[in-house]
């Protein structure tokens, strides 16, 4: 990098009597490179509105205001050294570590935007899943930063060697003192890696009081919505102490039902239990493949108790309770069809008339 410095002002080759001139040149430098830096990146454009590939827009897009960053910061930086060396006795050198700035934040900043925008093009695909995806997104962020600042201050002279060293020592300090923001910060990473749930899932703890759906998981917190849409801020490190149970997962939901009927109706038991079985088996909303029971399964306080086991298809919230709707409506149905009808709660009181003495 400060060989391309070196190149840099031996081209320009400036002298103290004509430091207006070249200040003047070098704006008007800066004003040609970046009207033909919109004319090529406005060709670009059309030329990559043409093909099918998403990544070429993204790489335009991500490059585009960088380069114009670089255009126009770096002739005024090296414009404000020519009057500072003209007009002051001031140390310019540090002019060049900002011109090194310039270039390092161009670089990091091209690959930021160019990271989100290919996660978006990504996201589009519903095949890919969002949590992985962002996963890998925040790792890349995270790489191009690390590398940023790494050659930020190999430019600025310092000796990386001692700066890894110190990052040994430092970083021992610096964990005894965070030790509760690394523990998110790696119970993030398990959470990414495990994959117990991702973004859009419907989560819930027995050791917690913690339901909803998850919004987004950062590298420090999870954040879940509640069903009554109350944020809920999780610190990472709790997942790894709780059990954490996934809905959201579930290959079918259960209906499991017991359903009195009168004493006096125990002559339509069999019927009623072969009926219901028959229906189960022929529902279209019912899988047939999992457990379903039906039967006569004990002598209730008030009822003869049936018991119906059986599972949707469906997994979704709202399909289900109508699944489950018509599903006790036909039974209903079939108890009446029978002469039947459902138990209630009944006492039975016996009184006795006393003798009159």
């Amino acid at each position: 990098m400060t060989f391309f410095l070196d190149i840099w002002n031996s081209i320009l080759e400036f002298k103290e009597h004509d430091w207006a001139q070249n200040v003047i040149v070098l704006s008007l430098f800066s004003a040609f490179l970046w009207l033909s830096w919109r004319l090529i990146v406005t060709r670009l454009h059309r030329i990559a509105a043409k093909t099918k590939l998403p990544w070429d827009d993204a790489v335009i897009s991500a490059i585009s205001s960088p380069i114009t960053l670089v255009i126009w910061l770096w002739p005024a930086s090296t414009s404000l050294k020519i009057i500072l060396s003209n007009h002051t006795h001031l140390n310019t050198s540090w002019i060049i570590t900002l011109q090194i700035f310039i270039l390092v934040w161009s670089f990091i900043w091209s690959a930021l935007r160019l990271t989100t925008l290919v996660e978006k093009q990504v996201l589009l695909n519903p095949k890919y899943d969002e949590t992985t995806i962002l996963a890998v997104g925040k790792v890349i962020r995270l790489i191009f930063i690390s590398l940023g600042i790494l050659s930020l201050m190999q430019g600025m002279g310092l000796s990386l060697s001692g700066l890894l060293t110190f990052g040994g020592v430092g970083g021992l300090v610096v964990g005894l003192a965070a030790k509760d923001l690394l523990s998110n910060f790696f119970g993030g990473m398990m959470i990414y890696f495990d994959r117990p749930f991702k973004v859009g899932d419907w989560i819930r703890s027995p050791d917690r009081s913690l339901e909803g759906t998850v919004e987004s998981i950062g590298w420090r917190m999870t954040i879940i919505r509640t069903f009554d849409k109350r944020p809920l801020y999780v610190p990472n490190s709790v997942f790894s102490s709780i059990v954490v149970e996934n809905p959201s997962r579930m290959l079918n939901r259960r209906i499991k039902e017991d359903i009195g009927i009168r004493y006096k109706d125990i002559h339509s038991i069999a019927l009623i239990v072969d009926d219901v079985k028959a229906m189960l088996i022929a529902h279209n909303d019912i899988d047939s493949n999992q457990t379903l029971i039906v039967n006569f399964n004990g002598f209730g306080p008030s009822s003869l108790d049936l018991l119906v086991y059986t599972f949707t298809k469906t997994v979704n919230w709202i399909e289900y309770h109508h699944v489950k709707q018509d599903v006790l409506i036909k039974i209903g149905n079939i108890i009446t069809q029978h002469d039947a009808e459902i138990a209630f709660p009944t006492q039975t009181l016996k009184v006795e008339q006393l003798p009159i003495n």
